[in-house]
C-alpha cells in the first residue's frame, strides 16, 4: 500500500479535475477534454424517428442517455441523423440514427407507423397507425429502458367509417413522456391524431441550450385524414406536429433528437426526425483518501478541487456583462421586446443562492505578483426605428481572466416588431410566444447567471427581457381593451463596492398604443436596475428607454401607435454596460490601467476594492 498510496490507507480514487465545464456538441468530430478530466456526465440524445406517410403516426424521439462515465483524453463522438420520413405510396417512418460518445451510444427514435402498421422500437417508440374500416388501430413501438417511451395507438374507424372519421394515428413516445393515443371520432369533435410524447428537461445538469431550453427528445404528432386542426400536437423538446389536409407537417428540431409528425390522408408525407445532439460535462471530484504530494501536484497544476484551496489569497469578484438593447416596435404588429440582462456571477456580497461555489478562479499564489486581463462588455444597441422593426442587438460578454477565467454572458436581444424571437443571452430577450421567449443561462453556470425572457399569450405588446433576479414579465392582455408590454426580470443588489447597487435588471416590454387607430395601451417597467419600455406619453411613437451604463441592465422595448401601418414604428433602448469588480484583503495591493477604466478604493474595513468600467488590465502583488 506505502507504494501506490504513500504510507496512507485509505480508498483509491478515480479523481477528476474538469472544473464542472460544459460542452454542447451538434455535429460529429473529435473533442479534447481537459487534461485533468477524469470523469465525465454526458447526456448523449439520437436522432429521432421520421412520421409515417398516409394517415400516419408521429416518430418516437431519440433516446436520451444521462449518465456518468469514465473519460479522458481526445473522445470521438457520433452525432445521430433524423430518420427520414416515410416514403410513397405508404411507408411508416425510418429510425433514428445513434448517437455515440467513446463507444457508449443511446438508441434511434422508432419510426411511426403508416396507416394499419404498428410503429417501431426505439429509444422513444413510433406511433401506431390508425385502422380502416373493419380493422383496428394499431400499436406504438415499445421505448429503450432509461431513455425514452412507448409511443402511442392508433384509431380505431367510427361506427359505420363515416366520411368524416378523422382515422388519427398515435404520437410518438418522448424522453419525458409516452406518445399520446389517437381518439377515434369524426370531425368535427373529439376525434384527432396522438400528440406527441414531452421530452425531458436537462438543463439542472448543464444549463440552458438550444432553442427548446434544454428540453430534447420529444415525439412527433400523429397525423389524421380529415381537414381541421385536428392532428397529433408536436412533443415538447423537437417534436413536430402531425399533418392533417391544411395543417403543415412538422419535422423534428435540428439536435434535439424529436420525431418527426406523421403524414395525413391525402397521401402527404410526414416529418423527418431531428438530429441528435451530445453534451458534456466534465467533473471536479475527489474523495476517499489523499497522500500530500498528489495534493500538493493538483494544487500547483491548478487542478485541485474548489473545496481544497491552496494556501494564497483568495479574491472576491463581481462580473456582469452587457444588457442588450430592446426591440423596436411596428405599428402595424405590435411593441418590442425588452432586452435581456447581462450574466451576472459573483462570489459573495449578493443574493446568498447567486453566490459562486468556491473562488477557485481568483487564489493566487503566495507572493504572486501578475498582470490579467479584464473585459468589460458592451450595452447591446436598440433595434432601429425603420423597417423592418428589428429585434436588439445583444449585449457582449465581460470576462475577468485570472488563474481561471471567469465569464459572464451578454444579454439576449429583445424581439422586434417583425421579428418574433428574443434571443438567448446571459438573461433572455423578451419574446412574442412562449417558444420565443430568449433563453437564460446559456453560459451554463451553476449558480445560472440569468434567467429566461418573458412573452404575451394575448395582445400586442411583447415580454419583458429576463433579469439576474427573475424571469421576465408575460403578458396576457385582450387587444380590445388595450395592450401592455412585461415588466423586465428583477434586478439583485451587490455590495461589493461597499453601499449597495442593482445590477442586471431586465427591459420591461413595449406595446402598441392609442390614437385613432387603437386602443390605448401601457406599457412595461423596467425590472429594477431595468429601464421600462415606453412611456406611451406621446399620441404616435416611443421609443424604449436606454439602460444605465456599467449596470449590465436591458434596454426597453419601443411603443408604436395601433393599427395604422409601418410608417409608425420606434425605436428600442440601449442596454447597459457591464462592470468587473475585484477585492481582496488589506495584504493584496491592486493596479490597473488605462486609468480612465479603473477606480481604486480602500473599504473602512481594510479591504482593496478595484473596479473596472471598460476594459484593461489588473496587476495583482
Amino acid at each position: 500500500m506505502a507504494r501506490t498510496n504513500g504510507g496512507i490507507i485509505g480508498k483509491r480514487n478515480e479523481a477528476s479535475f474538469g472544473k464542472n465545464t460544459i460542452t454542447d456538441i451538434t455535429s460529429t468530430g473529435n473533442h479534447a477534454l481537459q487534461s485533468g478530466t477524469r470523469v465525465v456526465k454526458t447526456a448523449i440524445i439520437s436522432g429521432g424517428g421520421g412520421g409515417g406517410r398516409d394517415r400516419a403516426a408521429g416518430g418516437g424521439a431519440g433516446g436520451l442517455l444521462n449518465k456518468e462515465l469514465n473519460a479522458s483524453g481526445t473522445i470521438p463522438i457520433v452525432i445521430g441523423g433524423g430518420g427520414a420520413a416515410g416514403g410513397p405510396p405508404a411507408n411508416p417512418g425510418t429510425n433514428g440514427v445513434a448517437s455515440d460518445f467513446n463507444d457508449v451510444a443511446s438508441v434511434g427514435g422508432g419510426g411511426g407507423g403508416k396507416s394499419n402498421a404498428v410503429g417501431n422500437p426505439g429509444g422513444s417508440g413510433g406511433g401506431g397507425g390508425g385502422a380502416n374500416p373493419g380493422c383496428t388501430g394499431e400499436a406504438g413501438g415499445s421505448g429503450t429502458a432509461c431513455q425514452g417511451n412507448d409511443g402511442g395507438t392508433g384509431a380505431n374507424p367510427s361506427p359505420g367509417g363515416t366520411p368524416t372519421d378523422t382515422r388519427g394515428s398515435g404520437g410518438g413516445g418522448g424522453a419525458g413522456g409516452a406518445g399520446g393515443n389517437a381518439v377515434t371520432g369524426a370531425f368535427p369533435g373529439s376525434g384527432r391524431g396522438g400528440a406527441g410524447g414531452a421530452g425531458l428537461d436537462i438543463s439542472p445538469d448543464y444549463g440552458n441550450h438550444g432553442p427548446t431550453c434544454s428540453v430534447f427528445a420529444g415525439g412527433g404528432g400523429g397525423g389524421t385524414r380529415i381537414p381541421g386542426a385536428n392532428s397529433g400536437a408536436a412533443g415538447p423538446g423537437g417534436g413536430g406536429i402531425g399533418k392533417s389536409p391544411g395543417i403543415s407537417v412538422g419535422a423534428g428540431g435540428t439536435n434535439t433528437g424529436g420525431g418527426g409528425g406523421g403524414g395525413d390522408g391525402c397521401g402527404n408525407v410526414g416529418g423527418a426526425g431531428g438530429s441528435g445532439r451530445v453534451i458534456i460535462k466534465e467533473l471536479a471530484k475527489a474523495s476517499g483518501v489523499w497522500n500530500l504530494r498528489s495534493q500538493f501536484s493538483a494544487v500547483k497544476q491548478g487542478t485541485w478541487p474548489p473545496t481544497a484551496s491552496p494556501l494564497g489569497v483568495e479574491l472576491d469578484f463581481l462580473v456582469i456583462a452587457g444588457g442588450a438593447g430592446g426591440g423596436a416596435a411596428a405599428g402595424n404588429v405590435s411593441g418590442g421586446g425588452g432586452g435581456g440582462a447581462g450574466g451576472y456571477r459573483a462570489s459573495g456580497y449578493g443574493p446568498s443562492p447567486l453566490q459562486a461555489d468556491g473562488k477557485s478562479g481568483t487564489i493566487l499564489a503566495q507572493g504572486m505578483a501578475t498582470d490579467f486581463t479584464i473585459t468589460v462588455g458592451g450595452g447591446g444597441a436598440g433595434g432601429a426605428a425603420g423597417p423592418p422593426s428589428p429585434r436588439g442587438a445583444d449585449g457582449s460578454n465581460s470576462v475577468m481572466a485570472l488563474t481561471e477565467s471567469i465569464t459572464s454572458t451578454g444579454g439576449g436581444g429583445g424581439a422586434g416588431g417583425c421579428q418574433n424571437n428574443g434571443n438567448p443571452g446571459g438573461s433572455g430577450g423578451g419574446g412574442e410566444t412562449a417558444p420565443n421567449a430568449g433563453c437564460g443561462n446559456v453560459g451554463s453556470f451553476d449558480p445560472p447567471e440569468g434567467n429566461l425572457g418573458g412573452y404575451r399569450s394575448m395582445g400586442f405588446g411583447r415580454g419583458g427581457g429576463g433579469g439576474a433576479g427573475g424571469a421576465g414579465s408575460s403578458v396576457n392582455t385582450n387587444p380590445q381593451v388595450g395592450t401592455t408590454g412585461g415588466n423586465g426580470g428583477s434586478s439583485v443588489p451587490n455590495a461589493i463596492l461597499g453601499p449597495s447597487t442593482d445590477y442586471a435588471g431586465g427591459g420591461g416590454g413595449g406595446a402598441l398604443q392609442g390614437g385613432p387607430c387603437g386602443g390605448r395601451a401601457g406599457c412595461g417597467g423596467g425590472g429594477g436596475a431595468g429601464n421600462a419600455g415606453a412611456k406611451c406619453s406621446n399620441p404616435d411613437n416611443n421609443a424604449g428607454a436606454a439602460a444605465s451604463a456599467n449596470t449590465g441592465s436591458g434596454g426597453g422595448g419601443g411603443s408604436a401607435k395601433f393599427g395604422c401601418g409601418g410608417a409608425f414604428r420606434a425605436a428600442g433602448g440601449n442596454g447597459g454596460s457591464g462592470i468587473v469588480v475585484v477585492r481582496g484583503p488589506s495584504a493584496v495591493t491592486f493596479a490597473g490601467s488605462p486609468t480612465p477604466a479603473r477606480t481604486l478604493s480602500t473599504h473602512p474595513g481594510g479591504d482593496k476594492i478595484i473596479k473596472f468600467t471598460a476594459s484593461g488590465t489588473l496587476t495583482v502583488s
